[in-house]
């Protein structure tokens, strides 16, 4: 089980940070901090009241944060613009936008005042709206976040939606499997059993696997609940769900899919951060967070390394292999014209449509393998039934 640490930790350019970081020991936060590129200098368990809480929804917070561009582009004084979409606000985010105009008054900064709600809002966003702050471009950075927020909802709605039929379909049809096997087979093999005659192998085996699905159906659904809760924990430790998705990104579908979904959110959060002012290394290191795999952001903190020690960008992206090849084209081209945040977003944008195309291209293979699949699992079923009703007839086969 992961514990919740506060620690405080130095930058190799020698800058301290602090923050919240979860791992199942002292020790293994700070060795997740030295995988981040942070030395910790002090660590240790965190409040109660400093414990993260769930992040508000991207849809929310994308309808927070363009309320409050706009209202801070047509000039309305931050506290006000943050007062006024307050109402809109639900759950933890509203006690967040509460919290913050307390802040805001104390002459806090935005970044700082919105930090007061642990894990409501997300890091990649504090950093822009601290990267704004930094460079006097505060309304640009509302709305550079507005649009990271109204992107990723979108990224993830599509996703969902694509997933949402063959989700059903498989439930509708191991539903189905189960009713067959636990309902129907068994009283069919009432009225065989009372012939005593013999019967087709196919039809002895459906028998079979009808009685044990019966009779241990509570010890199988015991041990598939009991297996579900053992991978959920294993996957909260960090280096196993690193090993789980590093393993994922090398299946030959899937990994491209993942790494075009991971390159279209660092790629944008990247741009986003540069075009708020933020330095290339501090934006390296925010847009890894938004990578949302733990295999990508490793190889964006190695690619990170080799920025900080003189490389270029593109290549040491594409050494790493961090980010999908179409994007590392864009970002080359943006490197050497000097439009590197303009060429990042681009880059995004490329790779969710990249990342789009191949949902659809899995789940057009994935739907009619799952109706094969559960077609003929019913088939066999038919076939077996009625072989063992043709086989009571004379010349049955």
């Amino acid at each position: 089980m992961t514990v919740p640490y506060r620690y405080e930790a130095a930058r190799a350019d020698g800058a301290l940070v602090s923050g919240i970081i979860e791992a199942p020991s002292a020790q293994a936060g700070t060795a997740e901090l030295a995988q981040r590129g942070l030395y910790a200098v002090a660590l240790a368990p965190a409040p109660p009241d400093e414990r993260p809480r769930r992040h508000a929804s991207r849809r929310d917070l994308a309808i927070t944060f363009r309320g409050i561009a706009s209202l801070v582009a047509a000039g309305v004084p931050l506290e006000r613009a943050v007062a006024a979409v307050e109402p809109i606000a639900r759950g933890a985010l509203r006690d967040t936008l509460a919290a913050a105009r307390a802040g805001l008054r104390e002459g806090r900064s935005l970044a700082q005042a919105l930090s007061a709600g642990p894990g409501t809002v997300p890091g990649i966003v504090l950093g822009m709206v601290r990267a704004g702050e930094r460079g006097s471009q505060l309304g640009r950075a509302l709305d550079e976040a507005a649009a990271h927020l109204e992107q990723e909802a979108d990224l993830v709605a599509r996703v969902r939606q694509a997933l949402a039929y063959p989700l059903l379909l498989a439930v509708a049809g191991t539903a189905s499997v189960v009713v067959i096997g636990t309902v129907v087979v068994p009283r069919f093999a009432e009225l065989l059993g009372e012939l005593g005659q013999e019967l087709p192998l196919a039809t002895r085996m459906l028998l079979t696997a009808s009685e044990l699905l019966s009779r241990f159906w509570l010890a199988v659904l015991l041990g598939a609940v009991g297996a579900a809760w053992c991978a959920a924990v294993a996957v909260r430790r960090a280096d196993v769900r690193r090993r789980l998705e590093d393993a994922v990104l090398a299946l030959p579908l899937v990994g491209p899919l993942r790494l075009a979904l991971a390159t279209a959110r660092t790629a944008r959060a990247l741009g986003g951060m540069l075009a708020a002012g933020m330095p290339l290394l501090p934006a390296l290191d925010a847009a890894r967070e938004a990578a949302g795999d733990l295999g990508v952001a490793g190889r964006l903190a190695r690619a990170r390394e080799r920025v900080a020690q003189g490389a270029p960008l593109a290549a040491s992206l594409e050494r790493e292999s961090a980010l999908a090849p179409s994007a590392l084209q864009l970002v080359a081209v943006g490197e050497s014209s000097g439009r590197l945040a303009e060429m990042s977003r681009r880059a995004g944008d490329l790779a969710a449509q990249e990342a789009e195309r191949g949902l659809k291209t899995l789940v057009t293979l994935l739907e009619p393998a799952m109706i094969v699949g559960f077609g003929g699992l019913v088939a066999f079923v038919a076939v077996a039934l009625l072989q063992a009703v043709y086989s009571l007839r004379p010349g049955g086969f």
